[in-house]
């Protein structure tokens, strides 16, 4: 049987520390291990091949240029799995930029259960550092004008808080991350309510100290928007000549954010009309994992 270990108090305060709820975390990662190693089974395939007493060391590489992320969280796999018999060391700050066959972590322990937390580790490293990858493009591809790269909520159900603080570990900007810390008009609660208009003056009765972020589809609903004091406008799936129009009607009045098929070719002519972000569901909804793998050094 497997049995999960503690994990280290020092790692639940690093993220803490990061913005994230530890004890999410945790959760997240026993309900990974959960899939490999249901009701607490054995790698059956380790525990046949390999003596219990074996100790190895590995190396966690990447295998392109990319920005890591989530290297945290793979080291609480390895603790889960292996608690204090395992070591990790050497490890990258996430954020950190590598390019391919720079080690971002190395760990050393029993060479069963190593193999064990192999693919779990892998799993979260991947994926999130393919989240701060796909972002950090989109911020290059955007530096030196005042567009910042924003997030949505299009993103895996149960591991959004690790995929905004990978979008952060980029230098990408968070957007809301639930239903309640922003209210978002959008083009059905504006059919449902009768107008633009109506929609926006509801959820300010309704809700008064609640920020409110309101979708146009043309220049009319954004003037009118500007007429309510709406203090931050999302400009919907408008092409770029629309859209530096918008920022010249609005000339300051309103923070702009630009929605909706956008794509990392158009991402400079975009940021030239003035908008102030640029927001991306991609980065979260169908982003490329960063491959990074697991290989025994010492055996």
């Amino acid at each position: 049987m497997t049995t999960l270990h503690p994990p280290p108090s020092d790692l639940l305060a690093e993220l803490a520390a990061a913005g994230l709820d530890a004890d999410a975390v945790v959760a997240a990662v026993d309900r990974a291990l959960e899939e490999d190693l249901p009701g607490g089974s054995l790698d059956v395939t380790s525990a046949a091949t390999i003596p219990p007493a074996a100790h190895g060391v590995a190396d966690v590489a990447a295998r392109d240029r990319g920005v890591v992320a989530g290297l945290g969280v793979a080291a609480l796999v390895f603790h889960r799995v292996l608690g204090t018999e395992v070591s990790v060391t050497d490890r990258l700050a996430d954020g950190t930029e590598v390019v391919a066959g720079d080690v971002v972590m190395r760990v050393s322990g029993p060479t069963g259960g190593l193999l064990t937390a192999e693919r779990t580790a892998l799993n979260f490293a991947c994926h999130l550092s393919g989240v701060a990858t796909a972002t950090a493009a989109w911020v290059e591809a955007l530096r030196g004008s005042r567009a910042q790269v924003l997030d949505t909520r299009k993103t895996i159900p149960g591991h959004r808080a690790l995929q905004k603080y990978a979008v952060r570990c980029g230098g990408g900007v968070n957007h809301r991350f639930s239903l309640s810390d922003l209210a978002m008009v959008k083009d059905n609660h504006v059919v449902a309510a009768g107008g633009v208009v109506p929609a926006y003056r509801a959820v300010r009765t309704r809700f008064p100290d609640v920020p409110v972020e309101v979708e146009v589809t043309d220049l009319d609903q954004l003037r009118e928007m500007l007429a309510e004091g709406c203090e931050r406008i999302l400009l919907d799936n408008m092409d770029t000549t629309t859209m530096a129009e918008a920022v010249a009607i609005t000339d300051g009045r309103a923070t702009l954010e630009a929605s909706g098929g956008l794509t990392l070719e158009r991402a400079r002519e975009v940021a030239a009309t003035g908008v102030d972000f640029i927001s991306v569901g991609a980065l979260t909804h169908s982003v490329k994992v960063f491959d990074l793998g697991l290989d025994l050094t010492e055996q």
